[in-house]
């Protein structure tokens, strides 16, 4: 019998699982881990939406197969979000779906749209889903290096990287993958970014898939753009939205795709043969959310700029200089100078055996990663300053 599968040949080791796995061994001993590795939101989701859920799910019928793209009224009311906070409008029937969260859409679109010898642009250091949902589809992958050395971002260097990629792979691209706000990285790119990379796309025949899992968890007044705020998106480009951060939803799995009717129809297909969409009461509760009071929102954004704030600045206070993230719930740090030939693996087990503090290593998220950890802002303040505590005393016992 054959133990060997060609997919899963594809995939590296996953380096979460490790890191999980010792945090795991370490509790059990009784250690008290300050988990900042997650992106596992802690807040409750709001109560209105709760109690959405409660109210529907007792409704006759409600156990029964809902549909794969998504119930009308969450939709239209995805929509009707576009509409409001981007002035984009969307045809619901056609240009909106829902999915199991964005990382299912993401995965999913990749094996409607992947053929044999497909070259798919990539940022690196990214959320896995992004390189290994094309891995597993069978492409193959042309990493674009998102930072330099230093964690600096230039979009105009990145779109040159792009550029320069695509006319050295002969219209192979099919699609570009781009993620602003960043994770891991919690860069940011204004709408002018998106007008020269819909160009590019556009000229290159080369679909974009954005992702816009971060669209609301920014700081200091600056929210960031949608791609298809761009004239034109439409006809390249489609993107994924999550409601899993925006209103601390992450365990309920529902996500958008919205945008290019060719690629949403794509999607809806191969969703089609794969489920049957996410409960119906989940469905229900997600459009009260969208469509009722947006006060949670500003509320569950102000926390996570207040763990920011004080997350960098008690970390400039023990000596570790950490960029201010201006958006995601994400803070990229780079290794302090004395630790940087540890690696962030290294560094990151040694935080979480000496420290207690759990951080995910920058390799985790590509090889572009390495000499960075991320920083979840998922704990509270009184967490993030033990956490704080606790890297001084092994600062100062490993210095």
């Amino acid at each position: 019998m054959k133990t060997e599968f060609e997919r899963i040949k594809r995939l590296p080791p996953y380096i979460f699982s490790e890191i999980n796995n010792l945090k795991a061994e370490l509790r059990i001993k009784g250690k008290d881990i300050v988990d900042l590795g997650m992106g596992n939101p802690d807040m409750p989701t709001p109560k209105h939406i709760r109690d959405k859920l409660k109210e529907t799910i007792d409704k006759p019928g409600t156990g029964r197969y809902s549909s794969s793209k998504g119930i009308v009224g969450l939709r239209k009311a995805h929509a009707n979000y576009y509409k409001k906070r981007f002035n984009v409008p969307l045809d619901f029937n056609k240009e909106v779906i829902v999915t199991l969260g964005s990382k299912e859409g993401l995965a999913n679109l990749a094996q409607a749209i992947t053929s044999k010898g497909d070259k798919i642009i990539c940022p690196n250091p990214s959320y896995p889903i992004h390189p290994y949902g094309f891995a597993i589809a069978g492409a193959k992958l042309q990493h674009i290096k998102t930072i330099n050395d230093n964690g600096t971002f230039d979009p105009n260097l990145y779109l040159e990287q792009i550029k320069n990629t695509l006319s050295n792979n002969h219209n192979k691209v099919k699609a570009i993958i781009v993620s602003f706000p960043s994770n891991p990285t919690a860069q940011v790119v204004d709408l002018n970014f998106y007008k020269k990379l819909v160009s590019i796309a556009i000229k290159n025949e080369a679909y974009i898939l954005s992702d816009l899992a971060y669209a609301e968890i920014y700081y200091d007044d600056n929210p960031p753009p949608s791609i298809l705020q761009v004239d034109n998106a439409k006809d390249v480009a489609v993107e994924f939205t999550s409601m899993s951060k925006t209103f601390a939803m992450a365990g309920w799995r529902i996500g958008f795709a919205a945008g290019n009717v060719k690629l949403i129809e794509s999607l809806t297909r191969i969703k089609s043969y794969l489920d049957y969409g996410a409960f119906t009461p989940i469905q229900v509760a997600a459009a009260s959310a969208l469509n009722g009071p947006q006060d949670c929102v500003n509320e569950i954004r102000e926390t996570y700029q207040k763990r920011r704030d004080v997350l960098i600045e008690s970390m400039r206070r023990i000596g570790w200089d950490i960029p201010k993230p201006s958006a995601s719930m994400f803070a990229w740090a780079p290794i302090p100078e004395p630790y940087k030939n540890k690696g962030s693996m290294k560094f990151a087990k040694e935080l979480m055996i000496k420290a207690d503090v759990a951080v995910a290593p920058g390799i985790a998220f590509g090889e572009f990663g390495e000499g960075f950890v991320r920083i979840g802002l998922v704990e509270n303040v009184q967490r993030i300053r033990q956490a704080v505590r606790n890297i001084k005393e092994y600062f100062k016992l490993n210095n």
